[in-house]
C-alpha cells in the first residue's frame, strides 16, 4: 500500500472508527456546571468515550478512559472561543484542536490535577500546548486500533500498551495522551516514571537510598496513567461544591433489585 493510499484509508478508517457506538451511552456521574466550576487550567480531563475506537483504546489499556484532554481556562485562545471554557486536545480527524467543554458535558469525567505547578509552568504548558495547535492525528495508529475491536482481541496483557505507540513516531503526529504527556514533560512534571533506587549510605544500611526518577518516552503514555498517577490529584466536582450528605433527600421506599 503508498503512502498516499494509506493516508487516504485511515482517514476513512479514521471517520468510521469516530462514529458513536449505538450500544452505548456513558453516563455523566457529576452534572455539567459542577464539572466547569471545579476545572482548573492545566487539568487534564478525562472521558470514557462513546466511539467505536474508544472501545478499541479501553480494551488496550483496561480502564474506564479512552480520552483525555488539557484544560485551558476561558478562552480566547488562539484567538478563539472568547468567553468559552475551552480544552485542547487531539482529535482523531481534525488532529490537535480547540474545543469547548460543553463538547463533553453529558460524558463520564474524571478531572485529574498536577500539583504545585507555577504560575510560570502553567504558562509554559499552556503554551506548549497551543504550539502543537493543527498538528495531525497519527493516522498509522489508526490500523493497529482497529483490529481490536474484534469479539477477543488476541492480545496478551503485557503487549497492550505497546500496541499504542506502533504509530509512524513523526514528531507532528500525536495521540491524545501522548500529545499530553510531551506537554507536561516541557516541565519535566511527572506523570508515571520509572523510579530507580540507588544506595546512597553505608552498605549495612539497607533504608539508606535516593530515588531517580527517569522519564519513559512519551508514546507509551495512555489516559488511565493520568488517573492511576500518583502526581495528579482526583478532584470530585460534588465534593468540591460542599458535599453534604445529611442534606440528600432520600426516597422512602428501596427501588427493586432489577
Amino acid at each position: 500500500m503508498t503512502v498516499g493510499v494509506a493516508a487516504f484509508a485511515g482517514r476513512l478508517l479514521a471517520r468510521f472508527l469516530s462514529r458513536p457506538d449505538p450500544r452505548y451511552e456513558p453516563l455523566a456521574t457529576s452534572p455539567p456546571e459542577r464539572v466547569a466550576a471545579a476545572l482548573r487550567p492545566c487539568d487534564v480531563l478525562l472521558v470514557e468515550g462513546n466511539t467505536r475506537i474508544s472501545t478499541a483504546i479501553k480494551y488496550l489499556t483496561q480502564s474506564t478512559w479512552s480520552h483525555a484532554a488539557l484544560y485551558l481556562g476561558t478562552g480566547p485562545f488562539a484567538g478563539r472561543l472568547a468567553g468559552e471554557q475551552v480544552l485542547i486536545e487531539a482529535d482523531l480527524i481534525e488532529g490537535i484542536r480547540l474545543v469547548t467543554l460543553r463538547e463533553y458535558a453529558h460524558m463520564h469525567t474524571r478531572i485529574c490535577r498536577p500539583v504545585g505547578l507555577s504560575a510560570q509552568e502553567e504558562r509554559r504548558i499552556r503554551d506548549a500546548a497551543l504550539a502543537r495547535l493543527g498538528d495531525r492525528y497519527d493516522h498509522k495508529n489508526v490500523f493497529d486500533l482497529a483490529r481490536y475491536l474484534l469479539p477477543v482481541p488476541p492480545v496478551p496483557s503485557r503487549w497492550r500498551r505497546r500496541m499504542l505507540a506502533l504509530g509512524s513516531g513523526e514528531p507532528t503526529r500525536a495521540i491524545c495522551s501522548t500529545f499530553l504527556a510531551r506537554v507536561f514533560q516541557s516541565v519535566r512534571y511527572p506523570i508515571l516514571p520509572r523510579i530507580e533506587r540507588r544506595p546512597s549510605g553505608p552498605a549495612e544500611c539497607n533504608i539508606c537510598y535516593d530515588e531517580i526518577a527517569h522519564i519513559r518516552h512519551y508514546s507509551l503514555f495512555v489516559p488511565r496513567d493520568f488517573d492511576v498517577s500518583p502526581y495528579f490529584r482526583i478532584v470530585k466536582p460534588a465534593l468540591e461544591a460542599g458535599f453534604d450528605h445529611h442534606a440528600l433527600a432520600w426516597a422512602a421506599e428501596l427501588e427493586p433489585a432489577s
